[in-house]
C-alpha cells in the first residue's frame, strides 16, 4: 500500500475549502477541559455531597401534623439528582439546568422554617457549586472548539454534497421513551388513585384518638399496633415505625367502619413511586437523547456549513479518525466518531448497484454502468482472494462538513477505501458524537483488518463481501443474536409490568385505550427481537417474522438494507419486508461485537446479485424458522390471569 494518502478528486472539493493544518489543529486540540472538570470528578463530588446530606439530615417522626405521606417534593428532588448524575456525563447542558433547579430547591429547604434539614445540606450545595463550575468550564471549552474550527474554515460556507440523505436520528430512543414514560404515568395515576381513596374514606369516617395498648415489633413486615379508643373500641393497625408508638402513647386514627389507618402514616405508595422512578428516569434519559440526536442531525441539513480539508482513516473498532491535512503519516489523530454511508432514501434501491457513485446514472447509461460495476467488483474480488488487501486502512484525503467540536455531528466526503479508475467517492455521516482524542474518547488502535474484523458498521462493496465466500450446499441462516434477544427480553419485562399496572386496579377507559395502542406493537417487537430469522436457499429468502414465515423469490428481491436495529428487504410487485428490532446496533458497535443482522443484510445483498454463490438446495421447514407472536400472546394472557389471581 502506498505511503501517500488516497487523493480526493479536485471536482469533489468545494471551492474555497480551507486546509486544516497542524498549527490550527493544535490550537483546536489545546482547547480541552482542565483535569479538575472531568465528569468523573464531578460525579464523585456530587455523590459525596448527596450522601452527606442524607446521613446528616435528622429523621423526623411521623405525626398527624407532619404525616409520612407521598413526599412528592423529596421524591422529585431525588429523581432529578439521579438523572443529573447521568446527564453530567452525556448531556452537560441539561445537567447544568438540572443543577440550577437542585440548588434552588436546596436553598428553599434551608430557608423554609417548616423543613427539617441538617448541616449536610450546605455540603450538598457546595458540591453543586463545584459541579456547576465544572460543567460551565466544559461548555466554555466546547464553544471555544467550535469557534476555532469555524475560524480555521474561513468565511466560505457550502451545502452538504448531493448524495447525502436525511438521517432520522433518535427514533428508537423516542419510541422507548414513549413506552417508559407511559408506564411511569400509569404508575403515577395508580398512586393518585390510592391517595384519593384514602382521603375519601378518611373524610367519610372521621378522625378519633386512641391509646396504644400493645406493640408487636416485626422486622420483616409492618408492625401491628393494638389501640383502644376513648369509647373502649379496639383496633389493630399497622405501622412502619413501631419505635414511635410505645405502649401508653396516643395516636390519631382515620376510621371508616372496619377500615382503620394511622393519620401519621396514611397510605403506602412506595411501590408505585419506585415504579415511577424505575420507568420515568430511563424514559426521560431516552427522551433527552432522542431529541438531542435529532436536533444535531437536522442542524446539518438546515443550511451552508463550514468545510475543512483533512485526512481520515478507520481503525480496527470501526472508528473514523481525523487528522490534519499536513499529517500524511497519520501520527497525530485529532478526533474520532462512528459513521455510516449516507445515501438518499429515494436512491436506496440503486445504492447497491452503483456502490456509492455520486454521479447519476440515466436510463440510457444503465447497461454500460452495470457492466462496468461488475468488472470492477470482479477485479476487487480477485485481488482480495489473492490476499492483496493488507491489514491497514488507507489514509485518505477528505472534506469535513460542519464545525467539529466535542459532541458535534459531521459529514465526511472521501475517496473509497478500494480505489477504482472511476474515482468512486464515499459520503459518510456521523452516527455518534465527535470526540476529540484525549477528551474521553478511545484512541485509534491502528489499521482496519479489512474483510475480518474491520469496518462492520459501514456499507461494504460486493467484492469485499464476497471475499472468501463459496457456494454453500446447505441454506444460509441468520437469527437473533444476544443483543437482539436482550432487547426482546427487556420489552417482554416492560409488557409484563404494563399488564400488572393496568390490572392492579379497575382499569379506566384510557388504560384500555393505551393497552390497545401499545401492546400490539410491543408483541410485534418482542417476537421479532427474540426470534427473527432469515434463511437463504436456492430459490429465495425465507423471512420468519412475528406472525408468519414469508418466502421471497430471488427474482423479486430488488434490495436489502440494514439500518440500525432494522433489516429491510425491498420486493418488486409485492409488499416490502421489515424486521425490527434485530439487535442493539449502537451498543454492539461500542463493544466491538458482530451484528448478525448486519451480516445477514450484507450477505443477502450479495446473493441477490450473484446467483453463482447461492445455496444449492431448498430449505426444509425446520430451517425456515417459525413465528413467535402467537406464543407471546399466550404468555401475555397467562400472565394477565396470574396477575388477576394474585391481586
Amino acid at each position: 500500500m502506498s505511503d501517500l494518502p488516497l487523493p480526493l478528486p479536485p471536482e469533489h472539493i468545494p471551492a474555497g475549502a480551507t486546509t486544516w493544518r497542524t498549527a490550527d489543529a493544535r490550537r483546536w486540540s489545546a482547547a480541552r477541559p482542565a483535569r479538575w472538570a472531568h465528569p468523573l470528578i464531578s460525579l464523585a463530588v456530587l455523590v459525596a455531597g448527596a450522601l452527606w446530606a442524607i446521613v446528616s439530615e435528622p429523621e423526623a417522626a411521623c405525626t398527624p401534623a407532619r404525616p409520612c405521606d407521598a413526599e412528592w417534593a423529596s421524591m422529585s428532588h431525588f429523581a432529578l439528582l439521579l438523572i443529573t448524575l447521568y446527564w453530567i456525563w452525556r448531556q452537560p447542558r441539561l445537567a447544568l439546568l438540572a443543577q440550577v433547579v437542585l440548588a434552588a430547591d436546596s436553598l428553599f429547604r434551608l430557608t423554609d422554617p417548616d423543613t427539617v434539614t441538617g448541616t449536610g445540606e450546605w455540603g450538598f450545595l457546595a458540591a453543586l457549586a463545584f459541579s456547576t463550575a465544572a460543567l460551565a468550564h466544559r461548555l466554555g471549552v466546547i464553544r471555544r472548539q467550535r469557534a476555532l474550527a469555524v475560524e480555521a474554515a474561513g468565511p466560505e460556507r457550502h451545502p452538504l454534497p448531493p448524495p447525502v440523505g436525511r438521517l432520522a436520528r433518535g427514533r428508537f430512543s423516542l419510541l422507548v421513551a414513549v413506552v417508559l414514560l407511559a408506564l411511569s404515568g400509569g404508575a403515577l395515576w395508580q398512586a393518585g388513585q390510592e391517595i384519593d381513596a384514602y382521603e375519601e374514606r378518611a373524610a367519610r369516617g372521621g378522625v378519633v384518638s386512641a391509646q396504644v395498648v400493645r406493640v408487636d415489633v416485626r422486622d420483616d413486615d409492618r408492625s401491628p399496633l393494638l389501640v383502644e379508643t376513648d369509647d373502649n373500641q379496639r383496633h389493630t393497625v399497622g405501622t412502619d415505625y413501631p419505635e414511635d408508638h410505645p405502649v401508653g402513647s396516643r395516636v390519631a386514627l382515620a376510621v371508616d367502619g372496619e377500615w382503620v389507618r394511622l393519620v401519621s402514616e396514611p397510605y403506602d405508595i412506595v411501590g408505585w413511586q419506585l415504579m415511577i422512578l424505575a420507568m420515568g428516569l430511563p424514559g426521560l434519559a431516552f427522551l433527552a437523547n432522542g431529541l438531542t440526536g435529532r436536533h444535531r442531525s437536522r442542524a446539518l441539513d438546515r443550511g451552508p456549513l463550514p468545510v475543512l480539508k483533512v485526512l481520515v482513516r478507520e481503525d480496527e473498532s470501526g472508528l473514523t479518525c481525523v487528522y490534519a491535512a499536513d499529517d500524511p503519516t497519520g501520527e497525530r489523530p485529532l478526533l474520532t466518531f462512528h459513521s455510516l454511508y449516507s445515501v438518499d432514501d429515494d436512491d436506496n434501491a440503486d445504492a447497491d448497484a452503483h456502490s456509492g457513485d455520486p454521479d447519476a446514472v440515466y436510463p440510457d447509461e444503465a447497461e454500460e454502468a452495470e457492466e462496468e460495476r461488475m468488472r470492477r467488483d470482479a477485479e476487487q474480488l480477485k485481488a482480495l482472494l489473492k490476499g492483496d488487501h493488507g491489514h491497514d486502512s488507507p489514509l485518505r484525503e477528505a472534506v469535513l462538513y460542519g464545525a467539529p467540536y466535542h459532541g458535534a455531528e459531521v459529514v465526511l466526503l472521501a475517496p473509497a477505501t478500494s480505489p477504482s479508475p472511476e474515482g468512486e467517492i464515499d459520503v459518510e455521516r456521523s452516527v455518534s458524537p465527535v470526540r476529540p482524542v484525549g477528551h474521553g474518547s478511545p484512541r485509534p488502535s491502528g489499521g482496519t483488518r479489512r474483510g475480518t474484523t474491520g469496518r462492520r458498521d459501514r456499507r461494504r462493496s460486493l467484492a469485499e463481501i464476497a471475499a472468501g465466500m463459496e457456494p454453500s450446499p446447505a441454506p444460509r441462516s441468520w437469527s437473533a443474536d444476544a443483543a437482539s434477544r436482550g432487547v426482546g427480553l427487556f420489552l417482554l419485562l416492560v409488557q409484563g409490568g404494563g399488564v400488572w399496572t393496568i390490572l392492579d386496579d379497575k382499569p379506566s377507559w384510557w388504560q384500555w385505550l393505551l393497552a390497545l395502542l401499545v401492546l400490539p406493537t410491543l408483541v410485534n417487537s418482542i417476537a421479532t427481537g427474540l426470534n427473527w430469522r432469515l434463511t437463504a436457499d436456492r430459490d429465495g429468502i425465507w423471512v420468519a417474522g412475528p406472525w408468519r414465515v414469508r418466502h421471497i423469490p430471488w427474482d423479486s428481491v430488488t434490495g436489502v438494507r440494514h439500518r440500525p436495529d432494522t433489516v429491510e428487504i425491498t420486493v418488486s410487485g409485492g409488499k416490502d419486508v421489515e424486521l425490527s428490532p434485530v439487535g442493539f446496533f449502537w451498543l454492539q458497535r461500542k463493544l466491538g461485537r458482530e451484528s448478525s443482522a448486519l451480516d445477514a443484510a450484507e450477505t443477502l445483498r450479495l446473493l441477490a446479485d450473484r446467483p453463482d454463490l447461492r445455496p444449492e438446495r431448498q430449505a426444509v421447514p425446520a430451517e425456515q424458522g417459525a413465528p413467535l407472536g402467537p406464543v407471546i400472546v399466550v404468555v401475555a394472557a397467562v400472565w394477565a390471569a396470574v396477575v388477576l389471581l394474585l391481586l
